[in-house]
């Protein structure tokens, strides 16, 4: 494939959705286009401003956020497999609205908990953890969390 339409393709996959120099880079690969071709491709694609690694973070976190109820450790993990810098992560992930992730988490552990069977207390706590855990909310917000609603019963 050469560069006109390889450039021609990828422009029109990120006018559709916001994508990363990953996603395009492993697209161009499955199409079998040669990697000196691939990287003038992503620097054009950057140059004209159809890829932009801080707007694509910050759609993605805000997104992950507010529709899977993702915490900042999850969506840091899947940032940094999309090879977005550290940098960029940190400054998107401190952008979030913190009384909105304060409120998520809560409204997020109250309906699990209506969904908890265990009568033990402490069964009860260490499940809303996990659970907590695996949705990416950091063990210290959690656990604050826990005990306001520990003073609100």
């Amino acid at each position: 494939m050469d560069f006109k339409t390889a450039f021609n393709k990828s422009a029109a996959l990120c006018a559709r959705q916001e994508r990363c120099s990953f996603e395009i880079v492993a697209k161009l690969i499955t199409w079998e286009v040669d990697p000196d071709i691939i990287d003038q491709v992503i620097k054009t694609l950057a140059q004209e401003k159809y890829i932009d690694e801080n707007r694509f973070a910050g759609f993605y976190a805000r997104d992950k956020f507010r529709f899977n109820k993702w915490g900042k450790q999850k969506i840091a993990f899947h940032l940094r497999q999309k090879k977005i810098a550290p940098d960029v992560i940190n400054s998107v992930l401190a952008g979030l609205d913190d009384s909105d992730y304060e409120d998520t988490l809560l409204f997020m552990l109250k309906a699990r908990e209506r969904n908890i069977s265990n009568e033990d207390a402490y069964k009860k706590k260490a499940a809303l953890i996990r659970f907590a855990l695996s949705r990416g909310f950091e063990y210290d917000q959690i656990m604050r969390t826990l005990d306001v609603m520990a003073k609100a019963q």
